[in-house]
């Protein structure tokens, strides 16, 4: 994936004019440079309304309200985890698909959260008082206290949730208020062998053939589907080429404004490691996988997350181990030329650079300490993951809320109650091999004389620990996790479960890691990013967007194909017809009997899927792709290999969003699977000759 990359705009924003390259906040649309490209300007009744129509699902994807009756559709792919959990031995919705014929039919899932952004509003001088003068650990608590003060003054209900986004490194600051919803149910979701036609080979790939779709109902308190004001009308035909589109979604993260430092942190240590730690994993879900079909039921869901994942840092070290580097390097000298030669600035952020690096320093020495323990992969196991969440809510929930980790405040806590309280299933067996495996890693990575390691392995076999803790504990039992919440720390000391005596085993070491990992790199980065910050609005102003924060942006570009360095030409679409021909009968290529026994019915010039040059990133999965009308042409739902590297650059000549195309969705939902209610709602009344 050797390719020239743009240099980031935040640094050269002259370049961002000859590019889609951006993923703007809602309150700082770009519409006049739209308008000047593309001869369309958004104004802010339709920025409301494309907002309004969208959601965050909280656990990394997007989606988007397609009917007034709180109909969401997003990807197949983000609603794996819920269609996995719905599946049983006996029915695994996976393979078969789902299609409820009626609203009763419809199936909750377990830990769906649907966020829907209904207010902007700037706290940027508040936190800036709060945390001013201070450094290290008081900055870190500063922050901490001010952010959950905000956020628990804006929370004013259970179906309110309110974060502080930070933006431009720490140099901004921004209320995100949505509307929180816990109660989602799955509507439709194809075989995954159609959803993810192709598998790993075509990820990254164009073309594509998948419908990467899924359909989910939002749920009041009141046990009746909602209604909303603002939904996305389902357009008539595809998008045409070089037709103006737009992308809403929540774009998870991206590092285009990092410095040199950073940057090279990531590709000298961290990512590398990263590749071949998830290497391993993926080999142990495989070797698991091949036990036999109940076995490779329960671990497809997880193999398939950990194969995307593997190939996306393979993606972003190969991009900054190619030209985007020595770009960053021309791009930061000059930035650092311009603060020295103006000395208000130089007072500002001229030891900026030094300041970063030595928090790079101190990330260096933390790094596999605390994402062994800290961020929990040497605990690679649901039901570890369970029992550190009750074993800190109990700690966490009886300290006054400002001085809580923010992931336990009341205006956050409800995301993971709904996990602890909501029931699904847990296979054992892979729990075994995966935490088995996971704690060899951290022993290896961490040695074996390692405090925390000897602590808490013991003279054990990793693999035998792991199965008495997991075959010993009751948190499957979600009855259990909820009389342990809600007996809070009497119930946790009280308890004699042995993952619950794990997570409290090991619960002093990963906080004391984050807590020197808040105060000696969390706080600098922000604070010296802050004045790098202040120092590029001072040279370019505030036109240029912020990295990603998986938090609601907008995107734009065009329908269009591309060229490949070796002079290859990409068309733009692919036909309903290729999908069968390209069909080996054999997986990853084996279409459902569904789509086998259709094939006569369908239209084979309809398009499958199709490529723009909207600037996305990972988050971004299940994002609506828009018209100019506000009509929904295409669901987004990965991007083409050049586009890995987009955490750090966009190109707009190589860089591609890849969609289905709305066509195809209504040709299956209509003559694939049958489902007319289903295409009444999307479309009105009319089904629509091209949709029979």
């Amino acid at each position: 994936m050797k390719k020239l990359l743009l240099v980031a705009a935040l640094v050269l924003p002259s370049m961002a004019a000859h590019a889609d390259e951006g993923m703007y906040t809602f309150n700082n649309a770009p519409a006049k440079a739209i308008g000047e490209k593309y001869g369309f300007s958004p104004d802010k009744a339709w920025l409301d309304h494309v907002q309004l129509s969208s959601v965050r699902l909280a656990r990394g994807c997007s989606g988007s309200f397609v009917s007034k009756d709180g109909l969401v559709l997003t990807n197949h792919h983000c609603m794996r985890g819920c269609v996995e959990q719905l599946s049983t031995a006996q029915e695994n919705l996976m393979a078969k698909g789902f299609t409820a014929k009626d609203p009763a039919a419809e199936r909750k899932c377990p830990d769906v959260e649907v966020n829907q952004l209904v207010e902007i509003t700037s706290v940027t001088d508040r936190i800036t008082k709060a945390t001013d003068g201070k450094t290290g650990k008081d900055f870190a608590d500063a922050l901490r206290g001010v952010q959950a003060a905000i956020q628990k003054e804006c929370s004013t209900g259970a179906d309110i949730r309110c974060d502080v986004v930070s933006l431009y490194q720490g140099g901004q600051y921004d209320l995100y208020k949505y509307r929180r919803y816990q109660d989602a149910r799955l509507v439709f979701a194809p075989e995954l062998g159609v959803a993810k036609f192709g598998g790993d080979p075509d990820n990254f790939n164009f073309p594509r053939y998948g419908l990467d779709m899924a359909l989910l109902r939002v749920y009041g308190a009141d046990g009746k589907p909602i209604k909303v004001d603002h939904h996305l009308s389902w357009a008539k035909a595809s998008a045409a080429e070089n037709d103006l589109v737009f992308t809403s979604g929540n774009p998870g993260g991206t590092d285009r404004q990092l410095t040199l430092a950073q940057l090279s942190f990531r590709r000298d240590y961290v990512l590398p490691r990263l590749v071949a730690q998830f290497s391993e994993r993926r080999g142990i879900l495989v070797a698991f996988s091949r036990r036999g079909p109940e076995q490779q039921r329960v671990a497809e869901e997880k193999l398939l997350r950990i194969e995307n994942t593997l190939k996306v840092y393979k993606g972003r070290l190969d991009a900054l181990a190619g030209a985007l580097y020595a770009q960053k390097q021309t791009a930061e000298a000059d930035f650092r030329a311009k603060v020295d030669a103006d000395p208000k600035l130089k007072s500002v952020a001229g030891d900026a650079w030094d300041g970063i690096a030595k928090a790079v320093q101190a990330e260096r020495a933390l790094h596999d300490r605390r994402y062994m323990l800290d961020l929990g992969n040497g605990f690679d196991s649901d039901l570890f993951t369970l029992a550190r969440q009750l074993v800190r809510a109990a700690d966490e929930r009886a300290k006054p809320n400002e001085q809580r980790l923010k992931e336990y405040t009341d205006a956050a806590f409800p995301q993971i109650e709904q996990r602890l309280v909501s029931s699904f299933p847990i296979a054992k067996d892979l729990e075994v091999e995966t935490l088995g495996w996971s704690l060899a890693t951290m022993r290896a990575w961490l040695s074996p004389d390692d405090a925390t390691v000897k602590e808490a392995l013991g003279k054990d076999d990793t693999f035998d620990l792991a199965k008495r803790l997991v075959t010993g504990t009751k948190l499957n039992d979600v009855q259990v996790r909820k009389t342990l919440l809600a007996g809070g720390k009497a119930a946790i000391e009280a308890s004699k479960d042995p993952m619950i005596l794990f997570a409290k085993q090991v619960d002093a070491a990963s906080r004391a890691v984050r807590a020197t990992y808040e105060a000696d790199v969390d706080a600098p980065e922000k604070k010296f990013g802050a004045a790098l910050a202040q120092a590029r609005f001072a040279l370019e102003g505030s036109a240029v967007p912020p990295d990603a924060t998986f938090s609601p942006r907008l995107s734009y570009g065009k329908v269009a194909g591309w060229t490949e360095p070796s002079g290859k030409q990409v068309p733009y679409f692919t036909l309903t017809s290729a999908v069968f021909e390209r069909a080996t009968g054999n997986v990853p290529f084996r279409l459902p009997q569904s789509w086998l026994d259709a094939k006569p019915a369908l239209d084979g010039t309809v398009h499958m899927d199709f490529v723009t040059t909207n600037d996305i990133v990972g988050g971004n999965s299940g994002s609506p792709i828009i018209n100019q009308k506000g009509e929904l042409v295409g669901l987004a739902f990965d991007g083409n290999a050049h586009s890995i590297g987009g955490s750090y650059g966009y190109d707009g000549a190589l860089n591609r969003c890849i969609g289905v195309d709305v066509m195809a969705m209504k040709q299956a939902l209509a003559k694939v699977y049958k489902a007319d209610a289903l295409v009444r709602e999307l479309t009105g009344n009319d089904t629509r000759a091209e949709a029979r």
